[in-house]
């Protein structure tokens, strides 16, 4: 990959990325299981709403100090018991 300059650059990938963030914020980066459920609760979000609930909806449960499991079970019966 070039960064334009004619220099190649490395592409970073996203555990690489999560564990310099990790640093730089002070906590520590998800382990796989944790990583899955996030996906798995942003799905839930994008697909049953506009694609933006999806990052905000794991901010959310994560300022809520909500288990990303767990909240990823309450992000499914929300979007099953919603009107519609």
């Amino acid at each position: 990959m070039s960064d334009g300059t004619g220099s190649e650059t490395r592409s970073t990938t996203a555990r690489e990325w999560l564990a310099g963030f990790s640093e730089v914020i002070g906590a520590p980066a998800p382990n796989e299981d944790i990583t899955e459920a996030l996906l798995d609760l942003a799905g839930v979000a994008a697909h049953d709403s506009e694609r933006i609930a999806a990052p905000i909806a794991c901010w959310m449960a994560g300022v809520a100090g909500v288990d990303p499991a767990e909240a990823l079970e309450r992000a499914r019966r929300h979007a099953a018991e919603r009107p519609r």
